[in-house]
């Protein structure tokens, strides 16, 4: 197959909609990151460009004070007939691009590429990273991946993803946990339930204290965290007629990054203390995800947040900057497009969003 042709020197508006021309579904980047890496040992100069599977890295090393790390993800959800891309005029947003991966986060990327291919004298040493499978289990995302076999390109001053934030910084993440409590009981004739032991009944007391469960909030550095503990899933029964003898409700807790993973499991044990203390009820922890300081005390990401003219907020969801932090590096959200918009079949930018997101990473690397 021929590799699709990248010009990095176009308009990042019109870079962002080639790239979602290749259609880059989790664990189908080839094509996508055959045509990065392509363009990148084209139409850059100064860059050790290294191909990994299908991640794509690039840095330079000119001695600077400081390094900038770049890092966006290749792949999308599965299209849904929102492939080619298209654009339209909207009378609240101007010119608007639409597409699989227009948001998230193809016009990140595009912002990157593009700015790496134009900046002749940058302030800062700076490394790129295109990554695959962003978006399915964390086992296989591609910057897990680095992170175990290549960490020294991992290594910087601060770290710049570029998740849809609709032009703001979005600082840190939230942390994520997922746990299932299970309930036995006996099966027996619904018409004889006293036979029985319902399994669903004994999650009662869990639902009503879940209900009843008030959220902190919480500011780091200026970033209010608002933390969230929900029921995502149920399930249980047999038939019409039967009493169960099984039946779960698996929960989910977003919690702010000044706990740890072991602390947020321990707060939910904490919460359903009373429904857990007599044994009745499982508890597994099915998921758990550290979320990521703010940092913009640092130097380098305070240096940021004053080239967005102090424009910062808190991210809510978790992403892949919590990888960073955890590796000493400070790291923040900023991409064009709006987050809520990610994954949906209308999923669409507005271009404004895509030249100002290069125009504040412009300002930022020059100095």
């Amino acid at each position: 197959m021929t590799t699709p042709v990248l010009d990095l020197q176009a308009d990042p508006v019109d870079l962002t909609a080639a790239l979602v021309d290749i259609e880059s579904e989790s664990r189908n980047e080839t094509a996508v990151a055959d045509a990065v890496e392509s363009a990148l040992r084209a139409q850059t100069s100064g860059f050790e460009i290294v191909r990994h599977g299908n991640r794509v890295l690039a840095r330079t090393d000119r001695g600077l004070p400081s390094r900038v790390i770049l890092a966006g993800h290749l792949d999308t959800v599965p299209v849904a007939g929102n492939l080619p891309h298209r654009r339209t005029n909207d009378e609240t947003e101007g010119e608007v691009l639409h597409g699989c991966g227009t948001v998230d986060m193809k016009s990140g990327d595009a912002v990157f590429l593009h700015l790496a291919a134009t900046m002749a004298a940058p302030a800062h040493d700076i490394t790129l990273i295109f990554y695959d499978c962003e978006e399915i289990a964390a086992k296989y995302n591609g910057l897990g991946v680095i992170e175990r076999e290549l960490p020294e390109w991992l290594r910087g001053d601060v770290a710049i993803l570029g998740e849809p934030t609709a032009g703001l910084i979005e600082a840190g993440c939230q942390g994520t946990m997922r746990a299932r409590f299970s309930a036995r009981g006996v099966r027996a004739h619904s018409a004889r339930s006293w036979m029985g032991d319902n399994a669903i009944h004994k999650l009662g007391g869990l639902l009503t204290t879940l209900a009843g469960y008030r959220p902190r909030t919480v500011a780091i550095d200026g970033c209010e965290y608002r933390e969230g503990l929900s029921a995502v899933g149920i399930g249980g029964g047999v038939a019409g007629n039967v009493v169960p003898d099984e039946a779960y409700v698996d929960v989910n807790f977003r919690f702010a990054p000044d706990r740890s993973a072991e602390q947020a499991t321990e707060h939910v044990r904490q919460v359903f203390a009373a429904e857990l203390a007599d044994g009745e009820l499982g508890f597994d922890v099915t998921d758990s995800a550290a979320g990521a300081l703010p940092g913009l005390s640092n130097p380098a990401a305070a240096a940021l947040v004053a080239a967005a003219d102090g424009r910062f907020r808190a991210k809510y969801g978790w992403t892949d900057v919590s990888r960073f932090s955890a590796l000493g590096v400070p790291a923040v959200n900023l991409g064009p497009g709006d987050p809520n918009l990610a994954h949906r079949v209308d999923e669409r930018v507005p271009v404004g969003q895509i030249g100002q997101v290069a125009d504040l990473l412009r300002a930022f690397l020059s100095g």
